[in-house]
Parts: C-alpha cells; structure tokens; sequence
C-alpha cells in the first residue's frame, strides 16, 4: 500500500507492507488525517523530540528516530475487516475515530510516531477495536478527523483552575490556540481573549467564539485586564480585597510554544494567574523565576488528552457545541503531503490541511 514516509529527514511518497489485524485489532482505509504542528517539527528534529520524551520518561527505547516512520495521529478512518477476537459490535464500513495508540503483542504503539506501524499518511491502518469510537452520521469526515486535535485544548481547559467568570487569555491562535478556544467557549468560560498576529488566524478564533480578538502588533492583550475587571498588582488586588470585592482568576493559555513567550507572559500576567503552558517549546528557554515568585503566578504544563476527554470532544464536534466548519482549509492527496508541510510554514496559506491518502 501507498504512504508517506519519513526517511532521512525527507517525506517520501512510498509503497510499504501490508497489513494483517492481530487479536482485538481491526484494519481501517484512512479517509482523512490532519497535519499537526509536532509532525512539521518532527520532520527535522525527531531524534531531538524523542530524545526529549525518553528524558521526561515517554517514550520508549524499541522507537528508532532515524529509521523509517509514517506520520498521522489525527484522523478519521473506516473499518475493513477484523482480527481474531474482536467483537464486531461496529460494523465494516462505519467511519470511526481513535486515540492515536494501537495494543500489540509487544505492548503500545503510538501511531505516528511507530517504527512497526504505519499512521494516517498511510492509505491503511490498523486500531484497537475497543478504542474505537463511530463518528456520528451528520458529523463530516474533515470536522471527525480534528476530534484529537480538539481534545488537545479540551485537557488544557480541564487543567486551568478557572472560576466563574473568569477571563481568559489565549496566545497564539494556531491549531492548539484555537482547540483551547472552542474547549472555553464550549465549557461555557468567559470573556475569551485571543492574540495572533496572523489575520486569518485571529478570524478563525473569533468564528470559534473568542470574545475579544487582537493583533499584538497594534496593541498588548495585556491591557484588557482592568478593563474586564481583572486588577493586574498585588497591591491593586489587596485593596479590592479590603474593600470586601472579589475578582475572578485570570489564566493564560501559552499556545506557541517558542523561546522567550513564556517569560514575557510571567512578566506582563496579573499577579495570581495561572499560564496553562500547551504550547511545545523544543527549545531550551530561560524564565526568570524571581519575577513569578513575587507574583505568585502558577505555571501548569499540559500534554495530550484522556480517553474521557476525547470521546467528549467528538461529542461536542457532532452535536456542533463546537463549530469546526471551515477550519479546514487545504486537503492533500500523498503526493502533496510534502508540499502541504512547506505551505503550513506560513499561518496566512492555512489553518488546518488534512491528507487523503486515498484520494
């Protein structure tokens, strides 16, 4: 069958092996897979990446950097057929949804980043049966395939200690910023604020509900904090306090994920909030840990989903809680993954590119 293979720091559009379902696996045609922000890093510093994850006790050593890896963890899929063992209570044909990890004689293999199977940018795949999820009838293939990128801002969201009526402030309105944003407005938070310099990213937020949409290019989202009642010094907060008024907590999400972002929301944040970090720096980075101190500002860093997290998330896709029409902006066939990886170098070419493998 037909894939996209990463080999020597280059994608290479390729025939690799077939595939036979094991115990409790099922075959699945990949309609649609979603090119995400950690493939375009892997691509060029997958060694790094990984090296990183075994370092923080993820990833483990039977994963060869250098050796040949098909990417794709954010797709929809159809059954084919099935393993011995597997109960069939879906049937061949139902589009389906997974967490991107497959159980195997060998233990877990987290597709995408597997060096024994293929992901998404493969025409064929093979999934868990138990960890299957049908998507709905009325629920687009394209809208299916960004349920596990939306589950990424569904955890940051349930990691933020957000009070009622707390205001929040999300950095960066690529994929990541923009899941955050329709996890908060789903979760019924608010005022939403949302930064980017890009313009058709910041449109895209304020289609995902974002209240308050700025480009930082022309002013601080910083500044809006007294203005919705969020007191930004110790002392302005001690005096409200005294006077027997409260305030929300304010939290930051950190969605970019680049040297020196992290530092500069320490410094311009309120005292007392909370920076929700789930943006991926891959990069060494230097905070100066005095100025949060005297601030009491909390930092939390966030990775992936829970299984809950993203059956919840496929829900709210389907019944439209969140509207992920017109997020996609570019599809693919194999042959232009490549090419669709240099295009999303710039955030004004596209929001979101999906690759149809069997297109």
């Amino acid at each position: 069958m037909r894939a996209v293979v990463r080999r020597n720091k280059q994608l290479v559009c390729d025939e690799i092996g077939e595939l036979e379902p094991a115990e409790g696996q099922v075959l699945v045609r990949t309609l649609a897979c979603g090119i995400c922000g950690s493939d375009l890093h892997a691509l060029h510093h997958m060694e790094h990446m990984i090296d990183l994850s075994r370092r923080a006790g993820g990833m483990g050593t039977g994963f060869d950097p250098s050796a040949d890896t098909v990417f794709g963890h954010e797709f929809c899929a159809e059954i084919l057929d099935f393993g011995p063992g597997c109960e069939r209570r879906l049937k061949a044909g139902a589009r389906v949804v997974s967490m991107p990890l497959t159980m195997t004689a060998g233990g877990m293999e987290a597709l995408g980043f597997s060096n024994r199977l293929p992901g998404g940018f493969a025409e064929r795949m093979l999934l868990t049966e138990a960890m299957l999820l049908e998507a709905p009838n009325g629920l687009p293939t394209d809208q299916a395939a960004l349920t596990e990128p939306f589950a990424v801002g569904a955890h940051a969201v349930a990691k933020a200690r957000l009070d009622k009526g707390s205001v929040a402030l999300v950095i960066g309105c690529g994929p990541v910023g923009l899941a955050v944003i329709g996890a908060l407005k789903a979760a019924g938070h608010g005022p939403v604020i949302a930064a980017d310099f890009s313009p058709r990213r910041r449109a895209a937020a304020e289609r995902l509900g974002a209240d308050i949409v700025i480009d930082p290019a022309k002013e601080s989202p910083h500044e809006r904090w007294e203005d919705l009642g969020v007191p930004k010094t110790r002392a302005a907060q001690a005096l409200l306090r005294m006077m027997g008024k409260t305030f929300a907590r304010p939290v930051v999400f950190e969605c970019v994920g680049a040297p020196g972002v992290l530092e500069a929301l320490i410094e311009a944040a309120p005292a007392g909030a909370q920076i929700v970090v789930a943006g991926v720096c891959m990069e060494s980075d230097r905070i100066e840990p005095s100025i949060a101190i005297t601030k009491e500002i909390e930092l939390s860093f966030v990775l992936g989903y829970t299984p809950e997290e993203f059956a919840g998330t496929l829900r709210r896709l389907a019944e439209a809680v969140i509207d992920v029409s017109g997020l996609v902006t570019g599809k693919t066939p194999l042959e232009g993954v490549a090419q669709a990886f240099r295009d999303l170098a710039d955030p004004e070419a596209h929001v979101k590119i999906l690759v149809e493998p069997c297109a």
